[in-house]
C-alpha cells in the first residue's frame, strides 16, 4: 500500500492551513483552492472521496470536538431557532431543490432529483463559525449557526437514504421516510442517552490520563458504530454523547483536561485541513464521468442555476422561520430574544456546503434495483461538487465583508472582563474560606511559608483580572498582569537555560532533565493565559 499520497495530503493540507492564518482568507476557501490547483499538476494521484471512509471515521471525530466545543445551555436557549434549521431547513431545501433539478434538467426521474436535492441540503458550518468567532457576531447567531451543523448532517443523512430506496426501487414511500426519519433520530438520542453516563463515569474514574485519553478518541467512533447497527442515527449519537460529556468536563482531572485540548486540537486541525482539501483534489474524478454523457456549456448552465436555487431557498426558509413565530405565539416574544434582521441576514448567507455532502454523493448506488445505471448519476455529482465550491468562494469570500457592512454592536471587552473578575472574585472568596477551614485542621498544619504562598496564590487569581480593568504601563502599554507574566516567562526561561545546561555537562540526565521540564512547563501554564 502506498503512503505517499495520503502524506502528502495531509502535510500539504497541514501546510496551507498554517499559511492561511497568516491572510484574512478563511482556510476552508485556502484549502479548497488549493486542492483544485494540485488536481490539475500531471502525476498528481486521484483521491477519491469515498463515503465508506469519509462517514464513519472523518464525520464522528468532527462532530465530537466540535460539539464538545459548544454551550449545552446555549443550545437549550436557542433549541427551537437551531431544529427549525437542522430539520425544518434541511427538508424544505430537499424538496425544493430537488424539485427544480427535477425540472431544469430533462430526463431526470424525481426520486432521483430529491436524491440530489437530500445531498445538498446541509450546510457545513465549519467557515461560517470561524468567521463569526473572529468578527465578534453576537452569540446568539454563533450559537444558531453552530448547533445547525451539528444536527443537519442527521438530518440529511436520512432524507437521502429515503430518497435513495425510492429512486432505485424499493418501494419506499413518504409516509415510510417519515417513520424512518424518526426511528434514526429517536434511536440515535436513545443510544447516546444510554452510553452518555458510563462513558462518564469511566472517564471520571480511569485515573491515568493517557488511559483517558486514549477513551476519549475512541466515544465517537463508539457511539458512532453503536448507533449505525441498531439503524439509528450515528450522528445524533455522537452529538448526545458530546454534549454530555463537555458539559460535565470539569469533572475530570485536570491533567486528562490539559491533554485532551491539545489532543483534539490537534485532531481537527488535521482532519478539518484535510478534508477540505479533499473537496478541491475531487474534481478530475468528477469531470471524468460527466464529460463523458453531457456538454461542458450544458452543466454548466445546471450548475449555476442549482447554485442560484440552494442560495435562494435559504433566505426563503430563514427570514419566515426567524420572525413568523415571534408574530404568531406569545409564548415565543416571552421567552426569547428579539432577533434582528442583520442576523437573520447573515444566517441566511453563512450557508456553505461541504465535505459532508460531496460523501454523500460519492455514496449514490451505481446501479437500480434492476440493474440498470442510477439515473444521471455523474451529473449528480458534478452539480454537488459545484454547489459546494461556490458556496465556498461565494458566499465564503463575501461573509466577513457582508458582517463588517452591517455593523453589529460590538461585545464590549470591559463588560466582559468585569464579568470575569466577579466571578473570580466569588471563586476566590469561597477557596479562601475552604482553605482556612483545611489549615485549622492540625492534620494539615504547614510551615507558615508554604500556607502564605497558598494564600498568595488565590490573591493573585483574584487580582490578576481586576489589574486588566486599571492603567496600563505608558513604557510598555502593558498591564500589570501582562507583565508579570512576561517577566515570570522571562525567569522560567533562565531555570530552563541551567537545567539544559547542567544536563550538557552530565551532571544530571534526560530522565531528570524531562522531570525537571515538566514542572516548570506546568506552572508556565498556570502563569500563561491567552489574550482575550
Amino acid at each position: 500500500m502506498d503512503v505517499m499520497p495520503l502524506l502528502s495530503l495531509v502535510a500539504g493540507s497541514a501546510a496551507v492551513a498554517g499559511a492561511a492564518r497568516r491572510t484574512p482568507v478563511p482556510a476552508p476557501l485556502l484549502l479548497v483552492a488549493a486542492g483544485l490547483a494540485v488536481s490539475a499538476l500531471p502525476g498528481v494521484p486521484a483521491y477519491t472521496l469515498d463515503p465508506g471512509v469519509v462517514l464513519p471515521l472523518l464525520l464522528p471525530p468532527l462532530l465530537y470536538t466540535s460539539t464538545r466545543d459548544s454551550s449545552y445551555l446555549g443550545l437549550r436557549a436557542h433549541l427551537r431557532a437551531v431544529a427549525l434549521l437542522s430539520v425544518g431547513y434541511v427538508l424544505f431545501a430537499t424538496f425544493v431543490v430537488g424539485w427544480a433539478a427535477y425540472l431544469l434538467v430533462p430526463g431526470l426521474p424525481l426520486t432521483a432529483a430529491m436524491v440530489l436535492g437530500a445531498v445538498v441540503a446541509p450546510p457545513d458550518a465549519v467557515a461560517a463559525t470561524a468567521v463569526a468567532r473572529r468578527l465578534g457576531l453576537p452569540s446568539r447567531v454563533t450559537t444558531i449557526l453552530q448547533g445547525e451543523s451539528l444536527f443537519n448532517d442527521a438530518t440529511a443523512i436520512t432524507a437521502y437514504k429515503v430518497a435513495v430506496a425510492a429512486a432505485v426501487g424499493e418501494g419506499a414511500t413518504w409516509s415510510g421516510g417519515v417513520m424512518e426519519f424518526l426511528v434514526a433520530a429517536v434511536g440515535g438520542v436513545g443510544v447516546g442517552l444510554v452510553l452518555m453516563a458510563p462513558l462518564h463515569w469511566l472517564r471520571t474514574h480511569l485515573r491515568e490520563p493517557l488511559l483517558q485519553n486514549t477513551l476519549s478518541l475512541l466515544i465517537p467512533f463508539a457511539a458512532y458504530g453503536v448507533a449505525e447497527q441498531v439503524d439509528a442515527s450515528g450522528v445524533l449519537a455522537v452529538v448526545t454523547v458530546a454534549l454530555y460529556l463537555g458539559h460535565r468536563a470539569w469533572e475530570v482531572d485536570f491533567a486528562t483536561r490539559l491533554q485532551e485540548e491539545a489532543v483534539w486540537r490537534m485532531v481537527a486541525f488535521v482532519l478539518e485541513s484535510s478534508v477540505f482539501a479533499l473537496i478541491g483534489l475531487q474534481l478530475p474524478v468528477v469531470l471524468e464521468g460527466l464529460l463523458r454523457t453531457h456538454a461542458g456549456a450544458e452543466a454548466a448552465w445546471y450548475a449555476v442555476a442549482v447554485f442560484l436555487v440552494v442560495v435562494v431557498t435559504r433566505f426563503v426558509w430563514v427570514y419566515p422561520a426567524t420572525f413568523l413565530p415571534r408574530r404568531l405565539f406569545r409564548r415565543v416574544r416571552e421567552r426569547e430574544e428579539n432577533p434582528t434582521w442583520k442576523g437573520a441576514m447573515v444566517t441566511s448567507w453563512a450557508g456553505m456546503r461541504g465535505v459532508v455532502s460531496l460523501a454523500i454523493a460519492f455514496s449514490i448506488p451505481a446501479v437500480l434495483h434492476d440493474g440498470a445505471p442510477f439515473p444521471k448519476r455523474d451529473l449528480l455529482l458534478f452539480l454537488t461538487f459545484t454547489t459546494v465550491i461556490g458556496t465556498l468562494v461565494v458566499q465564503g469570500l463575501t461573509l466577513p465583508p457582508l458582517i463588517r457592512l452591517l455593523r453589529f454592536p460590538d461585545r464590549s471587552p470591559q463588560e466582559e472582563t468585569l464579568a470575569e473578575a466577579n466571578a473570580q472574585a466569588q471563586a476566590s472568596r469561597a477557596a479562601e474560606r475552604r482553605l482556612e477551614d483545611l489549615l485549622r485542621d492540625e492534620r494539615n498544619a504547614l510551615p507558615q511559608p508554604l500556607a502564605d504562598r497558598l494564600r498568595a496564590a488565590l490573591e493573585r487569581r483574584r487580582n490578576s483580572v481586576w489589574e486588566r480593568l486599571g492603567q496600563t504601563d505608558p513604557a510598555t502599554g502593558e498591564s500589570a498582569d501582562d507583565t508579570y507574566r512576561r517577566l515570570f516567562r522571562e525567569v522560567i526561561g533562565a531555570e530552563r537555560e541551567v537545567f539544559v545546561r547542567l544536563r550538557d555537562k552530565r551532571y544530571i540526565d534526560d530522565e531528570m532533565l524531562r522531570t525537571l521540564l515538566r514542572r516548570l512547563d506546568l506552572e508556565e501554564a498556570v502563569a500563561h493565559r491567552e489574550p482575550l
